[in-house]
């Protein structure tokens, strides 16, 4: 038997019980006669200890052992005079009649604790070292809990969990695809699933009426903090539903997501804000709604008074902050450059300074004391107040809004992890123009429904047509998202054509649905939620890496198996591909 407890598992009530724990060492500290042994797993760390009480052997065994070695401990269970209430186990100790070494290990390249000394992409290359660490067992054990909650919620409501393939055919909208060669089919392609989209709109059309699964799925796209090549998706679809039994449905899943893993109940329906509103009044179509300091569109206040930056603007934006009036020449400075950062992309910004004596401005030369009043009237400012300004083109200026409105909110201690404001975001636009291709674009996919309302504009008026699609936001993060469906083939068709498909190109990528459509197709429409960002908001962090198990690094490569890695002429030729250098 290698081990009759856990390592977490022992209390006082054990004392006196004969026990065998295995594990890693996860220190070693000789005191004269005594040597003390922390013996980890991934359910806790229990204290082992080698005295006067102890043999020879024993001593001599326990002194020598090194960090991270895997051991069998035999000894009985016994009261710590010093208790240590920061451990779970921290009231006993285990008094040591055996040690059995199982495998010896080299020393470890970093700290295995709660704060490591290794650096990010040293603890990338030894990955299975930094999961032995609490921090990543507690994040891989959430990731767990939401896993199986949604799992368990979800069968309660009916859905079924089926899989869907993972080779499938490439399309060329939304993101780069991954594509794999087919040996059997030479000079042809799989592509890697985005998402299961067509083959859950398809087991509509089979009749599944309540469909889910936790999905991997594949974009090959340039990363950050909350994207990885492979990530984790909760994906479902639901036939003769309408919006409001979507939102319903899923409400009731986040609900209980977080009463039964945070302990946080939320009684009241969750907000929803329409896309055109969230882009005016906070920039992005996934606002942080934990606190104020929404845009005011200023534009019209601030033309005619010889100041050219606002008089030749399409668009002047203002942020009133609050109790902000006393910020230095220094702390504004910071913030100008912040706004001129190419990732902001602001040319510069004005402030106006709500003092006790009056509004003070950067251009006071050009606004009176009645001008500066009145913009600060528009902005809702007061007596202490710090309204901020930024001017140019409206599609750069309300990103550009939203940034310095996220970036204050970080420096006044606003976004406050442990905080939650959920929203779902209502009415998108159903199809974006790009310049450069000059063409319409889907903002979803090419399935999702415009609202009833819009039929009539989707040929006369493409640019005006609102979605039936929905986002669920979650502290200015986008967990989830979704929409209602095209499931009459009409409709389709003029959707396509929008999209300026032509009826052989649409048949040759969308064959199979446009068939499958002929057929009987239910009323349906679904969400996916990202697992992964899901996790990260519930455990407090930034990064989606933490949550994932084995996880890419920002250059898209896993390297502690150093991949992506080249492969074997024999490979390639099986293949009938030829790499020209």
């Amino acid at each position: 038997m290698y081990r009759t407890h856990t390592c977490g598992e022992l209390r006082a009530e054990h004392a006196g019980d004969r026990v065998i724990l295995s594990g890693w060492v996860q220190k070693v500290r000789t005191l004269g006669a005594m040597t003390f042994i922390d013996i980890r797993d991934r359910y806790g760390i229990t204290q082992l200890v080698a005295d006067d009480k102890s043999s020879d052997e024993i001593r001599e065994k326990a002194a020598s052992l090194g960090r991270e070695f895997v051991i069998a401990a035999t000894g009985t269970v016994r009261e710590r005079a010093s208790k240590n209430p920061k451990m779970e186990t921290g009231d006993i100790e285990v008094s040591l009649e055996k040690i059995d070494v199982l495998n010896a290990s080299a020393t470890p390249p970093f700290t295995i604790e709660e704060q490591s000394d290794g650096g990010d992409e040293l603890r990338m290359r030894y990955r299975y070292l930094d999961l032995r660490r609490a921090p990543l067992r507690r994040n891989m054990e959430l990731r767990h809990r939401m896993a199986f909650e949604i799992r368990r919620y979800l069968d309660s409501k009916g859905f079924l969990e089926i899989e869907t393939p993972y080779l499938i055919k490439s399309t060329p909208e939304g993101a780069r695809d991954f594509i794999v060669p087919s040996r059997m089919n030479p000079g042809e392609f799989y592509a890697l699933p985005q998402s299961p989209q067509t083959f859950k709109q398809l087991l509509m059309v089979a009749g599944y009426d309540r469909y889910f699964q936790i999905v991997r799925c594949f974009r090959d796209e340039d990363l950050r903090a909350d994207r990885q090549p492979e990530f984790t998706q909760v994906d479902c679809e639901m036939s003769f539903v309408d919006r409001e039994d979507i939102l319903d449905t899923f409400e009731g899943l986040i609900k209980e997501l977080f009463r039964s893993v945070k302990g946080v109940d939320f009684t009241d329906p969750f907000p929803r804000m329409g896309y055109a509103e969230a882009m005016e009044r906070y920039g992005c179509d996934k606002p942080d709604t934990r606190f104020g300091m929404l845009i005011n569109d200023i534009t019209a206040d601030v033309k005619g008074n010889g100041f050219a930056v606002f008089d030749s603007a399409e668009y002047v934006g203002a942020l009133c902050v609050e109790g902000c009036a006393s910020y230095t020449r220094k702390q504004l400075d910071e913030l100008t450059a912040f706004v001129k950062r190419p990732q902001v992309g602001a040319g510069g910004m004005v402030y106006i300074r709500m003092d006790e004596q009056g509004p003070k401005s950067s251009v006071d030369k050009f606004y009176s004391q009645d001008d500066l009043a009145r913009i600060a009237g528009r902005c809702g400012a007061r007596t202490g107040d710090l309204i901020l300004i930024l001017s140019g083109a409206k599609k750069k200026m309300l990103p550009a809004l939203c940034a310095l409105r996220l970036e204050m909110g970080d420096r006044l201690g606003l976004r406050n992890p442990d905080v939650y404001s959920p929203l779902w975001v209502v009415d998108f636009p159903l199809l974006e123009w790009d310049d450069e291709t000059a063409r319409f674009y889907a903002m979803h996919h090419p399935f999702t429904s415009p609202k009833k309302e819009d039929f009539d504009l989707l040929e006369s008026d493409p640019g005006k047509v609102r979605a039936e699609a929905y986002d669920f936001v979650l502290n200015g993060v986008e967990v989830g998202g979704g929409s209602i469906r095209i499931h009459d083939t009409e409709l389709q068709r003029k959707m396509f054509h929008a999209l300026g498909f032509t009826p052989e190109s649409a048949q040759e990528q969308f064959g199979f649905l446009i068939d499958a459509f002929k057929f009987g197709a239910p009323p349906h429409g679904g969400i996916a939620f990202g697992l992964d960002r899901w996790c990260s908001l519930f455990g407090g962090s930034e990064s989606i890496r933490d949550y994932i198990a084995f996880p890419k690094n920002n250059s898209g490569r896993d390297t502690m198996i150093d991949s992506p890695s080249a492969v074997a002429e024999e490979q390639l030729k099986e293949l009938q591909i030829s790499l020209r250098r």
